[in-house]
Parts: structure tokens; C-alpha cells; sequence
């Protein structure tokens, strides 16, 4: 019996998944097979035990191709099978116990449920994520994603994978092959090369659905579905030359490879897609249609926060090709309104005007996309934070929700998480957590509340128990690479990423150029508010003990209302206070390079704090007490780097001013979400597009904007069934509103809408 509860939810799951094309029976039988090459390999090498159970699901996941498509590719996940993320399956060897057991009840005989439990046996001692939940959690200070009664959560996962597409499309399937034929023939590598060969069955594969869906096709979707044989028996042996190949090639890798963002699309594709107009192969609307199916291709996965593909910045080689590519993106984007892909635009001081004014009317639009990146901070950002020059930089890549990698060169999954806010709760209830009244500390002591005599005192020791955490973090993180290491090898990826065949070493086996990683923060700024209210109530003003501010807090401010107004009106974070937001700062510094440090320490290339939410602001709010910023229990914490709902009352100008403060390159991304009304957006057109420029000219790393009328997300509360496409942004990623829960919607609600 596992020792660990490996039951439950593993990721955000926000969108409704498309349920699997094959029968309850049929996806049985495939699981027990892939369970039984599992078994049969236990004494290889963990690279030919990979190839053998993927061999089981490629290419029998893929599903036929649907009327609208122009690219062939759609894919299947089960319970059990291979991946690099949990939000289309798992990592690794994975079983997604809950929906396992969920299967089950599909089934109809005693038999086939009886099978299901046997696997469900089998999976418990061998899913790779749970032989890492075995090692690192316990029963007080570190939980697994997503158990929010713990102040520090940790997982192992492979997210954020940004493979070299171009190493794909200037060799083709046959030049990688000879690549690897070159090097010294170990088990991963001929590992390798049969995954390549198991690509090419995928195509062929590919081509028989492609000739089932021709036979009930005349006219133009006759014309497509040629284009799609022909150019998937071109692809499977020769390098793509046309726009079409390139695109159909990238997108059946990537499934293959099990990644969910896709990174610089325009570098990739942009040269083929000019060379193909400018020789009169196609025009800019038949691109146009490739590029729609593709953003349809990527929302039918459903994996909610990622999805990424990203144009603009510096580091393009082809400018004025990536540039045609970025602009019919933009058209797609703002025409489709899907939620995924999430679609990223880098700026530069050199972006073309018509490609930023594209971008602000797809904002204006309600599309939420593109999400802005500012290249003149970022990159120099990414230089120091991550120790490259500055021509790696250039290639850095957000994904998720916000976190950096750099294309093809580094892995940056962020496998740990810290709630900030607990973290300061146990510091003032000598080391409980006041949700369950359990002690968290580890070693660390904490004294009575009312022995901290000045507001440093309180500071450092909340310091010395956040380092604790950090020691705990940076543990947890390299344990994840040692576990997955120890399983796979993740072939597909390993493939394209720098330089595994080179170095003839799988990803995590030392094969991959730069090893980082990411800790989420959680809470950060109802941390830093309840630092300044101490500061102010009790050791400046002197209105208050902080043993009587906590007592409030433990009572969650029932009869204690006056303490709370008074929490609650000194100065918040987002008003451009500049006392209350150097304190902000000073915390933001303090867990950014405390975990910078550790990560180096330790060997990594970089392990950098991403200041996140992805609704697990809401999730955790709902496991964390009272606070001293005046929020009460089972609230929402504040929405990554912005201000906690109701707090920004002096306008957006003094939001963006506070946003702009925290200095980039001591973290690996953040997420700034501002909400606007469509008549600011249009009437005061040119004072939104002023602020959005001085913002980024001030330091700002990053801007999402959501773009809604007053009073709608209101009604679509009360009648969902009118807003079937009303789009949000709710972290680093957009949602249809009326998918999220009724406590996610509250906290989008309390964001302040700016008209």
C-alpha cells in the first residue's frame, strides 16, 4: 500500500476535456498493455523500458481527423500512459489515480472492474510521481500540488518544455536519424532512434485517417485533405520545404513529445511561411486558415494554462518573416477568442507600430491575447537571473503562468510552491498553523507573539523560518530531477533539447544544457501588507500590541471589527505608496534571491521564484487564516504581483507605478492582470496605449488585460447560460468565465475594473 495519498487533483483543470474516441473497452485494454511492457521492463535500461511502453499507446491514441481540420493530429490521453505534465496525463510512467478510479465506473462487469483495481495496484508502487511523493512529503510542512492545508507544496513534473523545432525542421525525421546513427550506440541513443521510427509510424498513421475522412469529402475539403496526404508522405521522408509540411511536422513532434507549449513560433515557421507567399504558394488567408486550424488543434487539448506560443523580441533572425507570421496570428487570435493558445507578443522599442496597434485592437476585442512581454527588461533580466550572455537571453520563454525557460536549452518546471502569507501566520502562533493548530517550524523556534519587542525582531525571525522553506524547496526540486532521471529518459524531448544527442545523454541524465527550475510564490503581497500594517499599528503609531492584532486574526475579526477597519485602511500595495511599497519590495527581494541563492548553491543553472497564482491564490486563501492586511479566513490571497482585491483606490496609473517596482532580474517571471472596460479601452484609446508605454518604459516586465463591461461578470454569475464565450484572464492564463468555480470568480470580481 502506498504510504502517501496519491488520490486527487494534480493540476488547474478549468476547461471541459473532449472525451476519449475509443470505448471504455478499448482504452482498458490499451492501459493493461502499456502496463504490461511497464512490467516486462523492469530490468532494462529505463530508456529501452520507455520505448517499449510507447510503442503501446503510438500511434493507437490518435483519433480521427475532424471536418474543420487542416493538419492531421489529434490525440487521446488515458489514466495510464506517458508524459512530461500532469495536465494531459502525468509525468513519466504516470497513472491519474482519481480518474482511474472514476473509469471504472464506465465499465459494466465485475470482470473488466476487477482489472481496473489490479492496475490500480500496480500503478501505485510504479507512477513516477508518486515514488516521488513517497520521499519528500510529510505530515507537516510539505504537502503535494494540490494539498493547500501546507505552508510549502512540492511535485515532480516536466512542465514548460520549449523544444528546438528548428533542429526538427532543417534536419527532417531522416537527418535526425543520421545525427544519432553518428554517435556511439548506448541504449538511450538507439532508444532515440527507434523513437524516431515510431514517429514515422505515427505519420503513416496519420495518412490512413486522412484517407477515411477523404471518403466523404468532395470539393474544397477534397483539395485539403490531399494536401494533407501528400504532405505527411513528403514529411515522413524528406525535410518539410512549404509552410504546410513545417507546420504539420512541429505539431505531430510536439504530441508525440507530450509538450504543452510550443515557444518562438515565429522563428520556426515564419521563413516558410514568407518563402511560401513570396513564391505565390499560398497567400496570406490560405495561411491564415492553416494557422486557425493549428489554434483549434491546441484549444481542443485543453490544458487551460498553457498553450504558448510566443512572436516578437529580440533574437529573431528573419524579422521581417517573423513579423508576416505575427501579424496573421493576430488576426487568428482575435477572430477565434479561444482560451488557448496563449497567445504572447515580445515587445522591443523597434516593434513595429502596425503589429503593437494589431495587438492593442485584439485586446480591445475581449480576446484577452496577446499577453505583452517587455523585451528591454526582460532580456537584460533573464542575462542575470539565469547567468547566460545575452544572446541566450534573447531566447527566453514564458510559459504557464509566467515562468521563464530558454527555447531548447534549459529545463524550468516549477515543482515547488510557497504559501508566504502561512508562512508568516506560524511566525505569530509560535510556529502553528492557526487553520489546524498544527506546528510547522521544523527546528526552527518561534517564540510568544508578545515577545517580539521591534518590528525587526518580527522580521528577522519570520526571515529565518521563510530560509527554512527555502532549504526545504530547493531539496525538493532537485529530488524530482533525481526520481524522474531514475525512470525515464523522456525521449522525445530529450531529442530536441541542447544538446542531449551531442552529449549522448537523456534530458535530466546531464544531456540538457542548462538545469533550472522555478518555486511559485503565493500570497506575496497580503504578506508584505501585513508587514506594513505591524509596522505602522504597532511599533510606529503605537495603537495596538501585536498580540492584540493577532488575537483579531485567531477570532477572524468577529467582534473585533474596529481592528480590522483599521488593518484594512492603512496603506495597501498598488496605490504607489512609496513606503508601503518598498516594504513590498524588500520581502519580493529577500524570497527572490534567498531561492536564487540555493538554486546555485546546489548546481543548478538557475532556480528563481515566479510569482504566480494560477487560481491556487484562491485554493490556498481557502487553507489560510485570518491575516494582519486585513483579510479574513478562507479568503482568496492576492492574484501573484498584484494588489489584493479592493486594494488599488488611487487608479491605475498608481497600480502600474507599484507593479513596476519589483526589479525583474531576481525572478523568473511574474504576472501583472489589470482590468479595463471596453469604453476606456476605444474612447480614451490613446491615453490606455500611454500608460501601457510608460508602464513598460518604468520596468514593467509583463501586462494582461482583461476587457469586460461594468455589471457583466455579474450577470454571467446569475445567468451563465448567456456568456458561453466570455473570456477572463485569471493568472498567467485566460478562462471562459462561467467554467470557473464560484469562489475563482469572486476573486475576479474584487480585481478593480478601471473606466
Amino acid at each position: 500500500m502506498a504510504r502517501i495519498n496519491i488520490e486527487g487533483s494534480q493540476n488547474v483543470e478549468v476547461s471541459v476535456r473532449i472525451p476519449s474516441e475509443k470505448t471504455p473497452q478499448e482504452q482498458l485494454t490499451i492501459m493493461e498493455a502499456y502496463t504490461q511492457a511497464h512490467k516486462d521492463g523492469a530490468k532494462l535500461d529505463k530508456a529501452q523500458r520507455e520505448i517499449n511502453c510507447l510503442k503501446t499507446i503510438f500511434p493507437t491514441l490518435f483519433r480521427s481527423v475532424e471536418d474543420d481540420d487542416l493538419l492531421a493530429g489529434r490525440l487521446d490521453f488515458l489514466p495510464i500512459g506517458f508524459g512530461s505534465v500532469t495536465s494531459i496525463g502525468g509525468v513519466g510512467h504516470y497513472c491519474v489515480f482519481h480518474k482511474l478510479r472514476a473509469f471504472k465506473d464506465e465499465l459494466s462487469s465485475d470482470e473488466e472492474k476487477k482489472r481496473v483495481d489490479e492496475l490500480y495496484h500496480y500503478w501505485e508502487d510504479h507512477d513516477v510521481k508518486a515514488i516521488y511523493c513517497q520521499d519528500v512529503l510529510n505530515d507537516t510542512t510539505t504537502g503535494r500540488f494540490i494539498d493547500c492545508h501546507y505552508p510549502f507544496m512540492a511535485t515532480a513534473r516536466l512542465s514548460g518544455m520549449m523544444l528546438n523545432y528548428r533542429k526538427l525542421l532543417d534536419n527532417g525525421i531522416n537527418g535526425l536519424i543520421d545525427i544519432m546513427h553518428k554517435q556511439k550506440r548506448t541504449a538511450f541513443m538507439q532508444s532515440s532512434i527507434e523513437s524516431i521510427q515510431l514517429l514515422k509510424e505515427v505519420i503513416e498513421r496519420q495518412k490512413e485517417l486522412v484517407k477515411d475522412a477523404m471518403n466523404n469529402a468532395d470539393g474544397q475539403r477534397q483539395k485539403d485533405l490531399q494536401l494533407m496526404y501528400d504532405d505527411l508522405g513528403f514529411i515522413k521522408e524528406r525535410k518539410p520545404e512549404t509552410f504546410h509540411q513545417a507546420l504539420q511536422l512541429f505539431w505531430i513532434y510536439a504530441l508525440c513529445a507530450g509538450v504543452i507549449n510550443y515557444g518562438r513560433m515565429d522563428i520556426v515557421l515564419g521563413p516558410y511561411l514568407k518563402r511560401d507567399i513570396d513564391n505565390g504558394l499560398i497567400d496570406e488567408d490560405e495561411a491564415y486558415r492553416y494557422l486557425k486550424s493549428l489554434w483549434l488543434m491546441i484549444e481542443n487539448r485543453r490544458t487551460t494554462v498553457n498553450g504558448r506560443i510566443i512572436v516578437g523580441g529580440y533574437g529573431r533572425e528573419d524579422e521581417e518573416a517573423c513579423d508576416l507570421f505575427a501579424k496573421i496570428c493576430l488576426r487568428v487570435c482575435k477572430d477565434t477568442r479561444y482560451v488557448e493558445p496563449q497567445f504572447t507578443l515580445r515587445l522591443t522599442k523597434d516593434t513595429p507600430e502596425y503589429i503593437k496597434e494589431m495587438a492593442y485592437d485584439c485586446i480591445a476585442s475581449g480576446a484577452t491575447y496577446p499577453t505583452l512581454y517587455n523585451d528591454e527588461v526582460n532580456v537584460p533580466a533573464v542575462e542575470y537571473a539565469m547567468r547566460v550572455d545575452r544572446k541566450t537571453a534573447e531566447q527566453y520563454i514564458p510559459f504557464g503562468c509566467g515562468e521563464y525557460v530558454i527555447q531548447g536549452k534549459s529545463v524550468g518546471t516549477p515543482n515547488t510552491l510557497l504559501n508566504l502569507l502561512k508562512i508568516q501566520q506560524m511566525v505569530l502562533n509560535e510556529g502553528r498553523d492557526p487553520m489546524d493548530g498544527i506546528v510547522k517550524s521544523g527546528p526552527v523556534t518561534i517564540p510568544k507573539v508578545s515577545e517580539y519587542k521591534t518590528f525587526d525582531e518580527f522580521y528577522t525571525k519570520y526571515k529565518e523560518l521563510l530560509e527554512y522553506y527555502y532549504d526545504l524547496s530547493v531539496k525538493a526540486q532537485m529530488h524530482s530531477y533525481t526520481v524522474m532521471n531514475e525512470q525515464v529518459s523522456f525521449l522525445f524531448n530529450s531529442i530536441l533539447m541542447d544538446d542531449c544527442i551531442g552529449r549522448g545523454k537523456a534530458l535530466l541524465d546531464g544531456g540538457v544544457e542548462i538545469l533550472g527550475g522555478t518555486n511559485e510564490t503565493y500570497g506575496n503581497i497580503n504578506t508584505s501588507d501585513a508587514l506594513y500594517a505591524i509596522k505602522k499599528l504597532v511599533f510606529d503609531e503605537k495603537k495596538y500590541t501585536l498580540e492584540e492584532l493577532n488575537t483579531a486574526a485567531l477570532h477572524n475579526f468577529e467582534g473585533y471589527e474596529k481592528i480590522q477597519r483599521d488593518l484594512w485602511n492603512v496603506p495597501k500595495y498598488g496605490n504607489d505608496d512609496s513606503e508601503c511599497d518598498e516594504l513590498a519590495n524588500d520581502l519580493y527581494e529577500h524570497v527572490a534571491k534567498g531561492i536564487r541563492q540555493r538554486g546555485i548553491e546546489n548546481g543548478m543553472g538557475y532556480y528563481l521564484i515566479v510569482i504566480s497564482n494560477n487560481q491556487t491564490n484562491t485554493d490556498w486563501g481557502h487553507e489560510t487564516a485570518a491575516s494582519l492586511d486585513g483579510r479574513r479566513a478562507g479568503v482568496y490571497m492576492n492574484p501573484a504581483n498584484n494588489p489584493q482585491g479592493g486594494a488599488a483606490k488611487n487608479g491605475p496609473t498608481a497600480t502600474l507605478n507599484s507593479l513596476s517596482k519589483f526589479n525583474a532580474k531576481y525572478h523568473g517571471g511574474s504576472v501583472q492582470n489589470i482590468k479595463f472596460t471596453p469604453r476606456m479601452m476605444h474612447d480614451d484609446k490613446v491615453k490606455v496605449q500611454a500608460l501601457f508605454d510608460t508602464y513598460f518604459k518604468r520596468g514593467g516586465c509583463q501586462l494582461m488585460v482583461t476587457v469586460v463591461d461594468h455589471g457583466i461578470l455579474e450577470d454571467a454569475q446569475k445567468h451563465p447560460e448567456k456568456y458561453p464565450d466570455l473570456i477572463v484572464r485569471v493568472a498567467g492564463y485566460s478562462a471562459v468565465f462561467v467554467n470557473l468555480t464560484k469562489d475563482i470568480q469572486e476573486e475576479l470580481l474584487s480585481r478593480e475594473l478601471y473606466d
